[in-house]
């Protein structure tokens, strides 16, 4: 079957409406892992449940925005305050799932097999997923989750040929991706500067985008992920703000110095490797502005790659 005969029995709007709704029911599940990853729970067991008062959240009080909507944001067991974060992710997944469609899947031309198309839509979104839950927990704890970066990167050397990118391309911007962050960023500038520029999370991240984009992704991402980084501390510099680390790093933090004073070892390390402890002024994190770069590329690649073209010289 082909994609022009799937319009046929399923007219375009429809697959809007389902992949949308696809969408918002893994943005929920995304609040779980947002939640549980940083946290070292499982994602599975035990069922969602309320934060403030623990018990399970019947599955008519789980529906994706609008149970959040008809409850007020409280609660109906306890009426704690629910983040609005949790729509905020809901909605997110619906509309990346429909971008996926609109920016990928309808430019296919009609006589794309239709289990291709659907094996293109289910790497791309995944991608779409993990770069979203991985976002919202950088920016709440400053770190991004190997089962993600590593995952990330697995899936984009697996499913390389089926985007139409060699496989040795997609290797080689993995590597190249990682070791161009990693070696000027934290191996040379730790041993000149005694502290690290950008941590390891951001290396992994890199290479997940090599891994998709090829190395010319992974420099963009690099490029665009600076820029907008800057443009954002620019804008806090000019409001009068200054950026601090999250309340979950400081709690974090103050744990392991805790543990350090009574003497824990593994403590004692952890707080001389991790660059959050040094006293390096505000610190940003680096991991949403790099998303956001990999979701320009997998949106508007072709784009992005018509504006490059006249510094990139003859092809």
């Amino acid at each position: 079957m082909t994609l022009a005969e799937v319009y046929a029995w399923f007219p375009v709007w429809i697959l809007r409406g389902f992949v949308g709704l696809f969408g918002l029911l893994w943005g929920s599940f995304l609040n779980v892992v947002i939640y549980r990853v940083p946290r070292e729970m499982s994602v599975v067991r035990p069922a969602s449940h309320c934060p403030g008062c623990g018990k399970p959240i019947a599955g008519y009080d789980n529906v994706p925005v609008f149970s959040y909507l008809l409850l007020r944001g409280r609660a109906r067991c306890c009426g704690s305050r629910m983040s609005p974060r949790y729509p905020m992710v809901e909605l997110l997944g619906g509309l990346l799932s429909l971008a996926v469609l609109e920016a990928v899947i309808l430019k296919m031309p009609d006589a794309t097999p239709a289990t291709r198309a659907l094996a293109v839509y289910t790497a791309d979104f995944a991608l779409c997923l993990g770069l979203l839950a991985a976002a919202f927990i950088d920016a709440e704890h400053m770190f991004l989750p190997d089962s993600i970066t590593y995952g990330g990167t697995l899936i984009g050397l697996a499913t390389a040929t089926l985007r139409g990118l060699p496989f040795t391309h997609s290797l080689a911007g993995a590597a190249l991706g990682f070791f161009g962050v990693w070696f000027p960023f934290t191996f040379l500038y730790k041993r000149l500067l005694g502290r690290t520029g950008m941590g390891m999370g951001d290396a992994k991240l890199l290479a997940l985008a090599g891994a998709w984009f090829g190395w010319e992704g992974a420099a963009f991402v690099l490029f665009a992920g600076a820029m907008q980084g800057s443009l954002y501390a620019l804008v806090l510099k000019v409001l009068g703000i200054t950026p601090d680390l999250p309340d979950a790093v400081k709690d974090d933090i103050q744990e392991l110095e805790k543990l350090a004073a009574e003497g824990d070892e593994e403590a004692k390390r952890a707080l001389a490797d991790d660059p959050l402890t040094e006293n390096a002024g505000p610190r940003l994190p680096f991991g949403p502005f790099l998303i956001l770069g990999c979701l320009e590329l997998l949106f508007a690649g072709e784009w992005i790659a018509h504006q490059f073209a006249p510094f990139l010289g003859p092809q």
